[in-house]
């Protein structure tokens, strides 16, 4: 006999087990605490009196948790340099406003001795102060320096030069000024700002010199180009990074200027000999951007390798492009980028042949982009059909497309498709020996330290294990798969190939049943392709998938081709029916096989509607035939049964029944029978178990509703005539039914009797201006409620106190209004506010009583 201790004492126990639980956490956590200390890597000794983990603090001491900054007391550094800006900004003011107003007042010797003085004053004073250690106050005293010797120019060139031209004298007063300021700040290193201005100041002679000669626009190119080479020299070799940086920002505005240029003179040049020029430009530009990049650091080298593969590009395509018509030279550009590939064994550094490769990678997906215009067109053109069906067969492809895009122009568009295909498929075809080319570039990037950074942490290897994220460290992202890579090559090929053979019969202006049968003859090509990729057991399935896709907006786009002509219709429809449907035998994988299936019941539905169109029927008398398919799709899922296939099959046949019943609802017999013959297809299906749950009660309901149309039709007035006889007979069946089995469902057992009187019933009554009609209605509902209630029945509780709520509210309406109209306005909106309390207030009782009579009608039969 088992033991209980009493409550009391039970709850002591707990107590006691907890406390002692607790104990031995602590216990724990003091270990796991030692060990960490002792597995920590002793921290190096650094300098004496410099403690890493707590700053100044005393031997012995608990050390500052990482992560967190100890505070230290700041130099007033802030107030400093706002008093020296002001301080600085003040006198730039003052120099100012002498040299525009007061300098007219003086005589020349004054005017040089003043500035002079000032000048040497302002420039000689940081030397001073940087001996005293006051490097704040020297780098204001220099900033203002340097504009006192921008006023100096000015002043030289209004009193000592007026004559001479603006851009020629700024020419060489930027550049005396940059070596003046070159050498200062090389004289005095500890200043910051002379570099950087000396550098901005470099950037202009050249400019102003090619402006000043009135020098042509690939002259100003030129200037750009060397002033962004002596910026990148810098760059690489300047002192200091503010020196770099401004190198950098002045070098890349300066180079993209050069590049804008020479590809503007190289775009609109006239012929191969004036695209001379502006290549040697690009050129230049090219072999700059990779000796820049040959030096650079891995980022900066991979944008250099971008630059100088586009700017060679447009140098070397130039010329065969201005020989080229219009719509021809994207090739020239195109095999342009695409030669640049070879830059992988020209011994180029891997940053910088990574960054060639993306500018190849560029050139080719702007050449797609270029094309992918006109396969649009060929797609989506063939739209315009739908507004006249059967109109007639056009005379060649570009009618039916009705675009009007200039298709001589872009007779360039397929053959780009093809070739990118091509090298793509190649590459798919021998991917062994495109990895092998590649592999120099494929290797992992070295360790931090091993690049020629010391100092930086290597980024240690995942644990046995870890995630893929754990590797190299937070930034870490994974690399795509060699066959997921293979699988693209693979499907951009197939994608491009069928674009390519669309836009050739375009260019070509086939006849229009060269087109309708070339664009079917492409989806059975790509099924066959779509299959056989999926079944080979692959690992890149991006093919198939492509394949797939592909097939289907090629089907979709013949068919509506095809609806310009009935005999094309019937054969691009039957012929994508056999299609689809042997795609879906010989299919392995379950989605395709699914996909193909619908396909294949897609067509066969809109080919049955053909028929009625071609006997001339209405759309209401053709609904009858467009539930042939449906009536197929049922048999095929009795042969199929559990099959994966069989759902979407029937789903499929469902949606085809569903437009059936759309086309036949302007006519209400044949919606009538197009609804009875609905509920023959649903009860067919309701004779397999795994169906029958749905199907029954949808036959059913399908069933019913086609009777209430019918007299509804027929202009019955009283519906009882028609729907008693059939209510009695069920209501038996139901009573015999639920004497044999207590456990079936009311709604199962009378739902559909009681349904098939009540509700036409209750449809009349609402219009019926008589009164006996609702009161019998309501009798017959008030006692098929009580019934409902007294054995527990929840088909005839729900249904009768449903019918005896409206037919009640259809009773009431009128004198609720007539007492509505007679209450005040604001009376309603208190009554709902009062009501709304008086939930509020009890909302918890309520919604116990709401799961109670949730839970007595869960507990009806």
């Amino acid at each position: 006999m088992e033991h209980v201790p009493p409550p009391a004492e039970e709850l002591a126990r707990l107590d006691r087990e907890l406390a002692e639980l607790d104990a031995r956490r602590a216990q724990l956590l003091t270990r796991r605490t030692w060990l960490l200390a002792a597995l920590r890597p002793p921290v190096p000794t650094a300098a004496p009196g410099w403690n890493p983990s707590g700053w100044g603090a005393p031997p012995g001491a608990p050390a500052q948790p990482w992560g967190q900054v100890p505070k230290q007391p700041s130099a007033p550094r802030s107030a400093q340099n706002v008093l020296l800006t002001l301080g600085g900004l003040l006198l730039a003011v003052a120099a100012v406003a002498f040299t525009l107003v007061s300098w007219g007042s003086m005589a020349i010797g004054g005017r040089s001795a003043v500035l002079a003085a000032v000048t040497l004053g302002a420039m000689a004073a940081p030397a001073v102060l940087l001996r005293r250690g006051l490097a704040a106050t020297a780098e204001a005293l220099a900033a203002l320096a340097l504009v006192l010797t921008l006023l100096d120019v000015y002043a030289v060139h209004a009193v000592a030069a007026p004559d001479t031209g603006g851009l020629g004298f700024t020419a060489v007063a930027s550049a005396v000024l940059a070596a003046l300021w070159t050498a200062y700040g090389l004289a005095l290193g500890k200043l910051r700002l002379p570099l950087p201005a000396a550098v901005v100041l470099a950037q202009w002679p050249l400019l102003f010199w090619a402006w000043a000669a009135g020098a042509p626009a690939l002259v100003v190119g030129w200037a750009l180009l060397a002033t962004a080479v002596l910026d990148g020299a810098i760059a690489l070799w300047g002192k200091g990074a503010g020196v770099r940086v401004t190198a950098c920002v002045g070098g890349s505005a300066m180079g993209f200027s050069a590049l804008m240029v020479g590809l503007a003179l190289s775009t609109t040049t006239s012929g191969p000999l004036g695209a001379a020029g502006p290549g040697a430009l690009l050129l230049a530009a090219a072999a700059a951007a990779l000796a820049g990049a040959w030096r650079a650091p891995r980022g900066f080298a991979r944008t250099g390798g971008v630059v100088a593969g586009l700017a060679a590009v447009a140098a070397v395509g130039g010329a065969p492009a201005a020989a080229l018509p219009e719509g021809w030279r994207v090739l020239a550009y195109l095999l342009c980028g695409l030669a640049l590939a070879g830059a992988v064994r020209a011994g180029v550094p891997r940053d910088a042949a990574r960054g060639v490769l993306a500018a190849s990678a560029a050139v080719v997906a702007g050449s797609l982009a270029w094309a992918l215009p006109p396969l649009a067109a060929v797609l989506l053109g063939p739209v315009t059909l739908l507004s006249d069906v059967w109109a007639g067969s056009p005379e060649g492809f570009r009618s039916a497309l009705g675009s009007t895009l200039p298709w001589s122009e872009l007779a360039a568009a397929p053959l780009t498709l093809a070739l990118v295909a091509g090298l793509l498929g190649s590459a798919y075809r021998w991917w062994p020996s495109v990895v092998r080319i590649t592999a120099p570039l494929a290797a992992r990037d070295e360790a931090p330290e091993e690049a020629g950074m010391p100092g930086a942490a290597r980024t240690a290897p995942p644990a046995a294990g870890a995630p893929w994220y754990a590797a190299g460290g937070a930034g870490a992202r994974r690399r795509p798969s060699g066959a997921a890579l293979r699988g693209a090559a693979g499907a951009g090929a197939v994608a491009l190939g069928w674009g390519a053979l669309l836009l050739a019969g375009v260019v070509l202006d086939v006849p229009y049943a060269v087109a309708v049968a070339g664009e079917t003859a492409l989806v059975g090509g790509l099924l066959a392709l779509a299959v056989r990729s999926a079944g080979s057991g692959r690992s890149a399935s991006a093919v198939p998938v492509i394949a797939l896709l592909g097939a289907v907006a090629g089907a979709v786009g013949v068919a509506v081709l095809s609806l310009a002509s009935e005999v094309a219709s019937y054969t691009v429809f039957g012929a994508l029916a056999v299609l689809f449907a042997g795609a879906a035998v010989r299919a392995v994988a379950e989605v395709p096989r699914a996909v193909f299936a619908v396909a294949a019941v897609v067509w066969g539905t809109v080919l049955t509607g053909f028929a009625g169109r071609s006997l001339d029927l209405a759309p209401h008398e053709s609904a009858p035939l467009m539930l042939l398919a449906p009536a197929l799709t049922v048999l095929l899922g009795a042969r199929l049964r559990r099959n994966p296939v069989a759902l979407p099959v029937e789903l499929a046949g469902a949606l085809g029944a569903l437009v059936a019943v759309g086309l036949a609802v302007s006519d209400a017999p044949f919606l009538a029978l197009v609804l009875a013959l609905c509920g023959v297809l649903a009860a067919g299906a309701a004779v397999r178990s795994e169906r029958r749950p749905v199907a029954g009660y949808l036959a059913a309901a399908l069933f019913v509703l086609a009777t209430w149309v019918r007299l509804a039709a027929s202009e019955v007035s009283f519906p009882e005539a028609y729907t008693l006889p059939v209510t009695v007979p069920a209501l038996v069946v139901g009573v015999l039914r639920r004497r044999g089995d207590r456990e079936v469902s009311s709604w199962t057992a009378y739902g559909p009797g009681l349904a098939a009187t009540l509700l036409p019933s209750l449809a009349v009554a609402w219009t019926d201006p008589d009164w006996l009609r609702p009161l019998l209605l309501g009798v017959a509902a008030l006692v098929i409620t009580l019934l409902g209630a007294r054995y527990r029945l929840q088909a005839l509780l729900l249904l009768g106190g449903a019918v005896l709520a409206l037919d009640g509210l259809h009773e009431l309406a009128p004198y609720v209004v007539q007492v509505a109209g007679a209450l005040p306005r604001w009376l309603p909106p208190a009554l709902a506010g009062l009501l709304l309390l008086v939930v509020g207030a009890t909302y918890e009782q309520r919604l116990r009583d709401a799961r109670r009579l949730r839970d007595a009608l869960g507990r009806m039969r």
